[in-house]
């Protein structure tokens, strides 16, 4: 028996990896979600662009929760579809498809049956990696960027109910992990400039970025989240309005008031 199970998808490469190679407590069963399976670790195979295949987490996750007596219970979803790269309109639009399907629906969808599969008795988490991305504009990234200020709300407003239930449940946090060297984006520093216009800035900030071990490790070590934190981040904001959200763009009017819209008391 393990006192706790682990399942992190996309724990192949990158921070996957380096979270899956650090888990910090013993007697851990650690679970791969992912398209390939891991020589290392327990692997269960499905597909973040392939809806088809995403019951399969959903029902590993009940088998296993519905019998689990250990300490904890831990689902970090950290994998994403890194094609999906370039200017709308220009990137390849079964490549685009994917990236909204792996990247924005996909994690709402795994990560509820994660929480729907949990019992009392033991404790339970769940991890949604995000990225600085969810506050900065970045041209060539507008489906991931969304994706993932779409994750942080979800996030925000999970962990608000959560709240209101008098903390019962398990835990729900968002990690910015920081600049980190993965294999996706080293990727990303080929794809051709004139589709993906950061190349050049990619490259040159490479030697900044910290391995994916280093990554993995501070990380757990931020977990579990403060009851009052909903997004833990390692990203410092873009310091240039220009590349940030609710930057000079944002024109407001007047409209109804927020209160009388949202205010339910």
């Amino acid at each position: 028996m393990h006192d706790t199970i682990v399942w992190i998808s996309g724990a192949t490469q990158g921070i996957g990896l380096g979270l899956a190679r650090n888990v910090p407590f013993e007697n851990a069963r650690v679970i791969n979600l992912s398209r390939r399976k891991h020589p290392d670790y327990e692997t269960v195979t499905f597909d973040l662009t392939d809806p088809m295949t995403w019951d399969r987490v959903r029902g590993h996750f009940i088998r296993e929760l519905a019998a689990f007596r250990g300490k904890r219970a831990i689902f970090i979803h950290n994998a994403y579809y890194s094609e999906a790269i370039g200017v709308v309109g220009r990137v390849q639009s079964d490549k685009y498809e994917k990236g909204v399907l792996a990247n924005l629906a996909a994690p709402f969808v795994l990560a509820e049956a994660f929480l729907d599969a949990c019992r009392p008795g033991y404790e339970a988490g769940l991890v949604m990696l995000s990225s600085g991305a969810a506050v900065a504009a970045l041209e060539g990234l507008a489906s991931y960027c969304a994706s993932k200020a779409a994750i942080e709300h979800w996030v925000e407003v999970v962990s608000r109910e959560r709240q209101s239930r008098g903390g019962k449940g398990p835990w729900v946090v968002a990690v910015r992990p920081g600049g980190v060297d993965t294999p996706a984006l080293r990727a990303a520093a080929e794809v051709d400039p004139e589709l993906y216009p950061r190349v050049a800035s990619l490259k040159r900030n490479i030697v900044n970025r910290v391995d994916v071990d280093t990554a993995g490790q501070r990380i757990w070590a931020a977990l579990p989240p403060d009851p009052e934190t909903a997004v833990i981040s390692f990203a410092e904001p873009p310091g240039d309005p220009a590349f940030r959200f609710g930057g000079p763009r944002i024109r407001q009017l007047e409209g109804a008031k927020w209160k009388l819209v949202y205010d339910a008391s």
